[in-house]
Formats: structure tokens, sequence, C-alpha cells
């Protein structure tokens, strides 16, 4: 585990290991929403796979946020509804973001290498978790959120 901690210490955007960690296990549990509902949405429902991946990347980024909210970055929450309104919205509009990276992973993968559309999903995945990791951490809970309650 120290290993880890050391590498994540390391790593461009990860300044907190720890929190880092819990944003990963909160994403993860957002994989299985997201693989679930794009497989459900393009097999069951029979949505274009591309279309399916932003629904269910867009379920995942609110299921995410709740968790994260509660638990990653518990200690920096302001409390009220409008509060956690405003966290939301910045949390979406953030995530937009890795919803973008993910949205080109996926068609590039799946299109020109023709790999599986869930294997791709997943390579989406993980090239968007250090985009959302990094601009929540200062965004949302972060540090430009403290600089404009000091101004």
């Amino acid at each position: 585990m120290k290993i880890l901690f050391r590498v994540l210490e390391r790593t461009p955007g990860v300044d907190d290991p720890e929190r880092f960690l819990k944003f990963s296990l909160v994403g993860l549990s957002g994989v299985f929403v997201n693989l679930g509902l794009l497989w459900f949405l393009t097999e069951v429902v029979g949505i274009y796979y591309v279309v399916s991946n932003v629904i269910a990347v867009e379920v995942s980024i609110i299921s995410n946020f709740i968790l994260n909210d509660l638990w990653t970055w518990r200690d920096r929450r302001d409390p009220g509804l409008l509060n956690f309104l405003k966290r939301l919205a910045a949390f979406n509009i953030i995530c937009a973001g890795g919803l973008v990276i993910n949205t080109a992973v996926l068609w590039t993968l799946t299109e020109l290498l023709h790999i599986y559309y869930i294997a791709s999903a997943l390579f989406g995945i993980a090239a968007a978790t250090l985009w959302n990791y990094w601009m929540n951490n200062r965004v949302t809970w972060g540090v430009l959120l403290e600089r404009a309650h000091e101004g």
C-alpha cells in the first residue's frame, strides 16, 4: 500500500493519494453503472452505442457525484440545498469534459481499431478519470471554491 501511495504522490494532478483512492473507488462503482447501462441501452433497447454511452455516462456522473459528495470530499462540503446544487452543476460541467474524452476514445477504438465497444468504453473511462479528479478536486470541492469564499 505504501508503494501505491508513493506512486500516487508522484502522479501529476494527484495531491492527496487517499482522496484519489476514494475517488477511484466511487468511480469503480460508476464503471458498473456506466457499462451496465451502456450494454442495456445498446443491446436491449437498440440505441446506437455512442448515444447509449452519453446517457450511461451522465447517469454515472450523477451517481458518482452523490457518492463523492457524501464520502470523498465530505470535509469540503458547504451545507444547504443551493450549495449542493452548485456542486452538482460544477461536477457535471467538469465531467462533460471527461465525457468528451471518454466518447472520443470509445468511438476511435471501436470504429477505427474495431475493438468491442464495451472494452473501448473501459479505455475511455480510464482516459477521463484523471481529468475528472484533477478538475473536481480544484473546482467542485477545491481550491477555486475556497478562493471564491475568501473574495
